[in-house]
Order: structure tokens, then sequence, then C-alpha cells
């Protein structure tokens, strides 16, 4: 099969984000080897304004989407039975707050012009520190410590940091999806021209990705 660019869009405090990269993930093991895959993370923020401190996420919910105690928990328990037929844990008793994310996203940017793997490796990272142990992902120790646990330069991630390094790259990237017309994530691009939305199940992935490669093919 001929190569494939896939560009995920996505927000590392987003659940069902982490529920479609797992599917896609499954979705390309499923298909195998044959299908070359270069895979690029873009950043969305879902809570672009929100303060460093974050925001009690039964009170966030219930302000942004009108959501009732009974309706957040029924959607809860939806995400995480979603998670465990996928092999993630959702730790929903330590999500306590949700948080601004523009730091996890410019070091994301960084990670991806490091080696190969290593912006997937820290966005599962982040995805774990949040939603499995109810971490802060804005918070840079755990950014470092994150960065650090999947082989990246803690020294020059801190710098990134420290700086604002990225914070131009990152808000182009943002402004250029939501030009493209992505207003929710997680949104799946492929070879810039296909669009797969929502945490989809694998076998969605795995029928649009060998359908669009018999189409290059």
């Amino acid at each position: 099969m001929a190569g494939m660019k896939i560009d995920f869009v996505s927000d590392v405090s987003c659940p069902w984000c982490i529920i479609g990269l797992q599917s896609l993930q499954q979705a390309l093991e499923r298909i195998g080897p044959e299908l070359p895959v270069s895979l690029h993370f873009q950043p969305f923020e879902l809570n672009p304004q929100m303060a460093a401190e974050g925001e009690d996420i039964g009170e966030h919910l219930q302000r942004k989407y009108g959501a009732s105690a009974a309706q957040s928990e029924a959607n809860r328990e939806n995400i995480r039975q979603r998670g465990a037929a996928l092999g993630f844990e959702f730790r929903m008793d330590k999500r306590a707050r949700i948080y601004n994310t523009f730091d996890a996203h410019r070091l994301l940017h960084w990670a991806g012009e490091q080696a190969d793997g290593l912006q997937l490796a820290l966005k599962k990272a982040l995805f774990s520190a949040y939603f499995t142990e109810g971490k802060n992902p804005g918070d840079h120790a755990v950014l470092l410590d994150a960065a650090e646990a999947v082989g990246l330069d803690r020294a020059a991630a801190e710098t990134v940091l420290k700086s604002d390094t990225y914070a131009a790259e990152v808000r182009e990237l943002e402004a250029h999806w939501q030009q493209a017309g992505i207003h929710s994530v997680p949104a799946v691009i492929i070879n810039d021209r296909h669009l797969i939305s929502g945490g989809q199940p694998p076998e969605v992935f795995e029928r649009a990705l060998r359908q669009i490669a018999a189409e290059q093919a």
C-alpha cells in the first residue's frame, strides 16, 4: 500500500480523543505494516480561556453543556467502558478538574520535531497523566515528568516550557484547523483530504483506511 499521512487533531483533556487514538492504533495494527503511516498530532484546545488553576469538572460541564449530575455520571461511565474495551483505564474518581492545555500543546509540537515516535509517546503519557492519574496536564512538573518518562530530554523540555517557544506555531495551527472547519475533536484527517470525526470504533477506522488505501492504489 502507498504511504498515508494522518493528522490527529485533538486535546489532551478530551476523553473521546484517547478513545479515538486507541481505536486508530488498533485499526492500524489490524491492517499491518504494509500500510506505512506518518502520524502527526495537531493542537486543539477545548477550553482556550481556561485559567491555570482550572475549574471543577462538574461545574464546568454543567455550565458549558448544561449537563446534569446524572447525565454527567452516565457519560463518564460510557467513556470508562469504551476506554476499558480499548485497553485504556479512565479513573473518573481522580479527574476532579479540567485545566488549560496550551503548554502541553507547545511541548507536543516540540516533541514532534524530535525522534520518530516520541510525539505519540508523549501524547499517550499525557492522556494517562490526566485521565488515569488525575494530574494537571498544564503543570510544568507533570509535563516534564511525562517528557522524561518517554525518553525526551528533560532539560530541553524545560527550556521550551520556560519560554514562549512554539506559542506562535501552536496558535497558527489551531487557527488553521478551525478555518478548515474543525470545531470538535478528535478529528482525523487523512492525506489532507479525508475526515473521520469522533471516537469511532476500530472497525470504522479500519474500513475507512482500507478504502482510502485502495483508492490511492
